[in-house]
């Protein structure tokens, strides 16, 4: 795929894309607004300007062209296209086939009957002529199309974005029917990774969803074709088109990723497993909702913040600062979006493995963004897929400073138990800080402890690994008064062979 350069770039001017939805039943147009209002934002942080969206009613996916014929040339008109794919893929409908569209239509509820075309500033599309042109697939098409007012001239999509996926098929078909660049929902996302991902394991779970993504669509998008010579060591066998090979060279590539990402999982894995006994915060929840910003505003490091989707693609840990003894560590894991591809899914299944060792789950949400509350469920449900659903967690109701007083009011009725925050506000931060640091203390133990002379590289430890409230000396050694768990401190006392003065819980 080739993509306009990002907004970093001055030299080449940013490609225009219009947006298309495709409205299957049960699908309210406030759903698919919502939905491609997110599209927008993804094909935006890749780089294009969105000029204009499309929308139209459909029973299905099915179909060589996902599109009415009617709704097709008016996306075409958008692009400089024909609307057409060919003499081969265009056909009639048949009475049967018509007839047969008929009936679903009046299956569907009234409100489901009309398509909608919602612009930005290109253009205002409305259709009222029936047609009988069937799409590649000889569907009848469901829409009504008429002269709509005339584009824009100087306004022309230069890719065209689909917030569904496509068949490698249908990509072919709407790429010569717009005469433009034609990308889904999952090409756009898996791209958007594939910018993003910044450490070696990230890099190989992208690379092997972006093969998985693209090996079926070879013959589609040019891709393959026969070629001579005969086979050999090394070569192709007998007959071996150029497609056959390329889909063998993903397959062998893909295998070796995985080997190898097995490797890197491994040392990862190794790392977790040092810092188990350690107690570990996890930042959860949908992409952009601020988990980044929250990040630096809590350990004072410099993590990348930017009004993206999935900026954040690699797991960062860092301590809480200032620090608290003993260390409590934070984690800004990658966001969740509604409908990730699956093989994104699975491959980031490690990538959430933070999530799955903290001691404490905090989820983020954009308290200011009305969908909130779905893109929480999302959250809570891909976790829930990877067996994180039984530990701890706090609700962070980010960005509350962009809530007016009433919203506020009515989010503390429906979240009591909610923390309302603004990362640019001090004191919200810091209160946020003291509850982490408070949860960890809840099992914790106050104890006395002497050390003797003669074991001063206990200091240290105690120091490092536990919070002294209280110390004096005498000459029998030193006297710390601490607070720390019960196991640990069991663990501790065994270990060094020292003798607890006193145990009782912290009150």
């Amino acid at each position: 795929m080739t993509h306009a350069s990002g907004p970093s770039s001055t030299s080449t001017p940013r490609q225009k894309a219009v947006l298309v939805g495709v409205l299957l039943p049960g699908m309210t147009e406030v759903e698919n607004e919502a939905s491609l209002g997110e599209l927008e934002r993804l094909v935006t942080t890749l780089g294009f300007d969105p000029v204009a969206r499309l929308s139209q009613r459909r029973p299905s996916l099915a179909g060589g062209l996902v599109l009415g014929d009617g709704r097709l040339k008016d996306l075409a008109k958008m692009t400089g296209g024909t609307g057409e794919v060919g003499p081969r893929a265009i056909r009639k409908a048949t009475k049967a086939e018509l007839r047969r569209e008929k009936e679903k239509e009046q299956a569907e509820a009234a409100d489901e009957e009309a398509t909608v075309g919602v612009p930005f500033s290109a253009w205002d599309a409305d259709e009222n002529d029936e047609t009988a042109e069937g799409d590649a697939n000889g569907e009848a098409d469901d829409d009504q199309t008429a002269d709509s007012d005339s584009p824009d001239p100087q306004v022309k999509a230069d890719v065209v974005v689909f917030d569904c996926e496509l068949s490698p098929s249908q990509l072919a078909n709407l790429q010569k029917a717009t005469g433009v660049e034609v990308l889904d929902r999952t090409g756009v996302i898996v791209e958007i990774f594939s910018r993003h991902a910044r450490t070696r394991e990230a890099r190989i779970q992208v690379e092997i969803a972006r093969l998985a993504y693209l090996s079926p669509r070879l013959r589609e998008t040019g891709g393959g074709g026969d070629r001579g010579g005969g086979g050999g060591i090394g070569g192709r066998g007998s007959g071996e088109t150029a497609l056959e090979l390329d889909r063998r060279r993903i397959r062998d590539r893909i295998a070796e990723l995985r080997a190898e990402l097995v490797d890197v999982q491994r040392e990862d894995h190794a790392r977790r497993q040092r810092r188990t006994e350690q107690a570990t915060v996890a930042l959860v929840g949908y992409t952009n909702a601020g988990k980044s910003s929250l990040m630096r505003a809590l350990t004072g490091s410099e993590v990348l913040v930017a009004d993206k989707l999935f900026a954040t693609l690699d797991t960062t840990v860092r301590a809480l600062a200032p620090e608290s003894v003993p260390r409590v560590l934070v984690s800004d894991t990658v966001g969740f979006i509604k409908r990730l591809p699956h093989d994104l899914v699975a491959s980031f299944r490690s990538t959430l493995e933070e999530a799955r060792n903290a001691s404490l789950l905090l989820f983020v949400v954009d308290a200011a963004d009305p969908s909130f509350r779905s893109q929480l469920e999302t959250t809570k449900h891909v976790l829930g897929e990877i067996g994180v659903d039984d530990i701890p967690s706090r609700l962070i109701l980010n960005k509350a400073d962009k809530l007016d007083d009433s919203l506020r009011t009515l989010l503390k009725q429906e979240f009591p138990d909610g923390i309302f925050l603004s990362t640019r506000n001090k004191d919200d931060v810091s209160a946020l800080r003291e509850t982490i640091v408070a949860f960890f203390e809840t099992d914790h133990e106050t104890v006395s402890l002497l050390l003797p002379y003669d074991k001063p590289h206990l200091v240290g430890e105690v120091r490092r690994t536990m919070r002294v409230v209280g110390e004096s000396y005498d000459e029998n050694g030193v006297t710390f008064q601490v607070v720390a768990k019960r196991t640990f401190l069991e663990s501790f006392c065994e270990k060094n062979g020292v003798t607890p003065v006193s145990l009782h819980s912290e009150p």
